[in-house]
C-alpha cells in the first residue's frame, strides 16, 4: 500500500526562488510573501508566496490544531524533498506574511507545523541550488492519517 493512500487532501500553493536563498538554517524553514530575500534569511526557501499561515485553508488548519501528522512536499521542476512534523492546538496560523515549519516547539503566528525532521539545512542542496535560480517551488501540504 502506498503512503499516499493515506492522504485525504492536499493544499498546492507555489512561491519562488531567489539567488540569495542559503537554506543553512539548523531549525526553521520559511516561506514569504516578501518579493525580496537578503543573505541574512538563512531559513527563507521561498518569497513571493501565493499565500501565509493565515490563508490556510479550513480543514488543513483544523487539522493541525488537532495535533495531527503533517506531510510537507517542495518540488521545483528537476528536484524535490520533503518533511514531517506535527500540528499543536496552541497553533495560531494567523500570521499575514510568513509560513514557518520548526523543529523545535516554539509557537508564533507564522509557525504552521512544529516537531519538524527538517530544517532548511537538512533540504535537498540540488533542490537549493535550483531555488539559488529563482526557479518556482510547488509546496504541497497534507495530513498524515496513519
Amino acid at each position: 500500500m502506498s503512503p499516499f493512500e493515506y492522504v485525504s487532501k492536499w493544499f498546492v500553493f507555489k512561491a519562488y526562488g531567489h539567488e540569495n536563498v542559503r537554506a543553512t538554517h539548523k531549525s526553521t524553514i520559511e516561506i514569504t510573501k516578501d518579493n525580496f530575500l537578503t543573505t541574512r534569511g538563512d531559513c527563507i526557501i521561498g518569497i513571493k508566496s501565493e499565500v501565509s499561515a493565515k490563508d490556510f485553508p479550513e480543514w488543513l488548519a483544523k487539522d493541525i490544531k488537532n495535533n495531527n501528522k503533517i506531510l510537507v512536499v517542495f518540488c521545483t521542476n528537476n528536484h524535490c524533498d520533503s518533511l514531517i512534523g506535527y500540528g499543536d492546538k496552541s497553533i495560531m496560523l494567523s500570521h499575514e506574511n510568513k509560513i514557518i515549519f520548526r523543529k523545535s516547539n516554539y509557537i508564533e503566528p507564522a509557525t504552521v507545523l512544529i516537531k519538524s525532521n527538517k530544517a532548511a539545512i537538512d533540504l535537498n542542496r540540488k533542490l537549493v541550488d535550483d531555488l539559488r535560480r529563482s526557479e518556482e517551488i510547488k509546496i504541497m501540504i497534507t495530513t498524515l492519517k496513519i
